[in-house]
């Protein structure tokens, strides 16, 4: 056991695995799955993990081959880091490029029936979408948790933001936040009042593990225009500044944080490999850290992954993995409800078509994909459950980009992809009528919206002819005067936005894929109507000249209220298996315990009601935590 390290890049094999009675079974190797084997096996109990992904190492060479791929690669999507993979494959935001509104979608991954065709995407590979995240951590607020009852959207949570708040702070923790506590502060409903006020998010005194990431000259020189601007939203006025992004990303430990850290002072985790001297500490500031991290200073979930594999008793590691491994039904015991097993497919490589059936046994079992990974796999399994709600009131956060072309230069294309925004539209009473959102300023800056800097260095060669010295100055002279503002819009859970399986669609593995039904409410439409003419007004205060435009011929475009606007995914799945205070009303309870299946978990973004205006990696972490205590009862209820 002196050998600890050694444990980082073991995996098992599949006979093993199968002869193997765990305490705990989950299915997936992301932020959910990672926390909880890191949790339950720091308790002493045996845990497998089952990633459908290759089995990539945690030495530097395995990730350098990830950022080999990306370098690599002519499309730069999330994905990119990432070789095809039949036998577990992923959706690519570029398989929907040549789509148009209203065509269906039947050659990529995910079916797509429309109306709304998604690029989202997610990735299956040891770390999940982690892999691929933009690591803005902010909380969601607590009216995000009744919009039912407050705005009469969505559903609302079984939980309250207070009862989520210590195990935020644990996310928090795992994650290792850069951020600055007083930056967010907001104004948003109390859910006990119904009331607009400006409450802390924070127990007294609290901070981030570490310090805020610093404000990029971008970010200043828009901040020292749009600061104190005032804004009406439907009779609401409002004083907009710029802030900074609570990130999971490696800064500056805060000294005050040894208060929340048992006296001791937060130490960042570098790199996942034998060798940290020269990786994996502080972020550098680059640009291209979506999809993948150069450093390895962004957090991503095989951090946390390899802490769950280091964990031991006195004779053996306690947390197993095995990969190559696609879960392909949940069993059910018909004479007491429980799962008794999980049927997995095991492959040997990416190339290969062949495949051998084991059945992995365990106490517990906690299915950890992402929200529609683990939708299929139920539906798959034949457990729709009896409310027939898998599978449904999925949501995503629509993005609408506005970009412009900035009068001063403003350094574009440095610092981290994301590190302040526009959060003071959030939330208010105006969420009774049109959605809410947040706005990013993008330090990549058009590459989302046009392809920069790429599409301009086409554009300068081949129309206009400049080469050498003034190909170089040309290049400058746009780019650093590019501003993105990507607007992340409120979309309230749906029951006719779903997931479903369809048997004229199979993998390589004869596993069913998922077949996605979605559509844009008005509510948020009405909400990107309003961001659109805030655009423009942010953009005449800049004295920029907005270049953004819609195409009816491109994805991603629907028409409201006479305009047309391109709506891109949020990567951020959510609600396929949603908890809830009933059987009747939900899949899983506040713990994300199955409801008609006592010994089965169905946990991360999947469960939320919910997701507001925040991306939901923190959130599912948090609510991770929460259940894991859930968790270790059953376990130990089925020992006594």
């Amino acid at each position: 056991m002196d050998n600890i390290h050694g444990g980082l890049s073991r995996t098992i094999d599949p006979k093993t695995a199968a002869e193997t009675f765990y305490d705990a079974v989950i299915v997936g190797s992301g932020v959910s799955g990672s926390i909880v084997a890191k949790e339950l096996s720091k308790q002493g109990f045996k845990v497998l993990i089952m990633e459908a992904g290759p089995g990539k190492d945690f030495s530097l060479e395995g990730y350098f081959e990830f950022r080999k791929n990306f370098f690599t690669n002519p499309s730069k999507d999330n994905n990119s880091p990432f070789l095809p993979n039949p036998n577990a494959p992923m959706p690519r935001s570029t398989d929907v490029n040549s789509l148009r509104p209203g065509e269906p979608n039947t050659n990529s991954y995910l079916v797509q029936n429309g109306p709304f065709v998604s690029d989202s995407s997610y990735s299956r590979v040891v770390g999940g979408t982690t892999m691929h995240f933009e690591s803005k951590t902010p909380r969601m607020l607590p009216d995000d948790f009744k919009t039912r009852t407050l705005f009469g959207r969505g559903l609302d949570w079984p939980i309250s933001y207070d009862e989520l708040k210590p195990y935020y702070r644990k996310a928090e923790n795992e994650m290792g936040v850069s951020g600055d506590v007083e930056s967010q502060k907001f104004d948003y409903i109390n859910p006990e009042t119904g009331e607009l006020e400006r409450k802390p998010l924070y127990d007294e005194e609290y901070v981030y593990p570490m310090k805020a990431m610093p404000a990029t000259y971008l970010d200043k020189c828009v901040s020292k225009h749009i600061d104190g601007t005032e804004v009406d939203i439907r009779g609401e006025k409002r004083s907009i500044q710029i802030r900074s992004f609570p990130q999971g990303r490696n800064g500056i430990p805060n000294e005050k944080y040894k208060k929340f850290n048992n006296g001791k002072i937060f130490v960042p985790q570098g790199a996942v490999s034998h060798h940290q001297a020269e990786t994996g500490e502080r972020c550098q500031g680059n640009t291209n850290c979506t999809p993948l991290c150069p450093v390895q200073a962004k957090y991503d979930a095989r951090k946390t992954l390899a802490e769950a594999l280091k964990n031991h008793s006195e004779n053996e590691f306690l947390t197993d993995l095995l990969v190559h491994a696609v879960a392909s039904k949940v069993v059910i015991d018909k004479d007491n409800g429980r799962v008794k097993e999980i049927d997995c497919k095991i492959y040997e490589d990416i190339n290969s078509n062949g495949y051998e059936t084991i059945k992995i046994k365990g106490k517990v079992f906690i299915i950890a994909a992402n929200a529609i990974e683990s939708a299929r796999l139920m539906l798959a399994s034949g457990l729709q459950c009896s409310n027939g709600l898998i599978g449904r009131n999925l949501m995503d956060h629509p993005f609408l980009l506005n970009w412009a072309l900035l009068n001063e230069n403003a350094g574009t294309y440095r610092g981290t992809i994301c590190t302040s925004g526009i959060s003071d539209l959030r939330s208010g009473h105006f969420r009774k009528h049109q959605a809410a959102f947040a706005m990013d300023i993008h330090n990549d800056g058009w590459g989302w919206a046009t392809g920069a800097p790429y599409t301009n260095l086409i554009d300068i060669v081949e129309n206009q002819n400049k080469f050498g010295k003034q190909l170089r100055e040309e290049l400058v002279k746009q780019l650093s005067r590019q501003l993105l503002m990507a607007t992340m819009i409120e979309l309230p859970a749906q029951h006719s936005n779903r997931i479903t399986i369809d048997p004229n669609y199979k993998d390589h593995l004869d596993n069913p894929r998922p077949v996605l039904s979605f559509n844009i409410p008005d509510y948020t439409l009405e909400g990107a109507s309003y961001a659109r003419d805030f655009s423009k007004r942010l953009f005449q205060n800049l004295g920029a000249e907005d270049h953004t435009s819609y195409s009816p011929l491109n994805y991603g475009y629907v028409n409201y209220g006479g305009e047309g606007y391109e709506l891109k995914g949020g990567n951020h799945l959510a609600g396929t298996h949603i908890m809830g205070s009933s059987s009747s009303n939900s899949v899983v309870n506040s713990k994300q315990k199955s409801w008609e299946h006592e010994n089965l978990y169905l946990v991360g973004a999947g469960s939320m009601p919910s997701i507001g205006t925040s991306n939901t990696t923190l959130t599912v972490a948090a609510l991770c935590f929460m259940s894991t205590e859930s968790i270790i009862s059953d376990i130990n209820k089925y020992d006594a």
